[in-house]
């Protein structure tokens, strides 16, 4: 045996050094929080309809317009959004796959109604929940609309 290959074959190789691993964050700050607010959408409208998908970002927007609030802070807003909290039963919804048909349908509308090219259907209406529930804050006000069990209050 050729003495050389011996000398390497017992030769102790240094361990190889193990990537240091990283959360991957998207750079583009907007376009995250776009992705969010789809996610959001599907999740507490579960792409009922396309009118559920649209009446839920039209009051998105109205909330932005009346409060000044911009969206990367009401994507992170539970009091708004009850899929958020690790206690909903629509927190796990978040996680839709991005290729879906029903998650592509809640980017396209979240991406038109940032364009200005969504109809507001629900008269202004800054807050919601679904008629399953029935939050303190509501029991007071009526609701402006109803939209696929979604009701829509000022």
């Amino acid at each position: 045996m050729n003495s050389s290959l011996v000398a390497l074959q017992t030769k102790q190789m240094p361990e190889p050094k193990r990537p240091e691993f990283s959360l991957i964050k998207n750079d583009n700050e907007d376009k995250a929080a776009i992705y969010k607010l789809a996610r959001i959408v599907f999740a507490e409208t579960q792409a009922s309809s396309l009118l559920a998908v649209e009446s839920l970002c039209a009051m998105v927007c109205n909330l932005c317009v009346s409060t000044g609030r911009n969206i990367k802070d009401i994507v992170t807003d539970e009091s708004i959004f009850e899929s958020l909290s690790k206690k909903s039963a629509r927190h796990q919804d978040l996680l839709i796959d991005s290729n879906s048909s029903a998650f592509q349908m809640c980017l396209r509308t979240v991406k038109r109604m940032l364009s200005g090219q969504l109809q507001n259907q629900i008269m202004n209406a800054t807050k919601f929940h679904r008629v399953e529930n029935l939050p303190d804050w509501a029991v007071p006000l009526g609701y402006v609309a109803e939209v696929d069990g979604l009701l829509f209050y000022l």
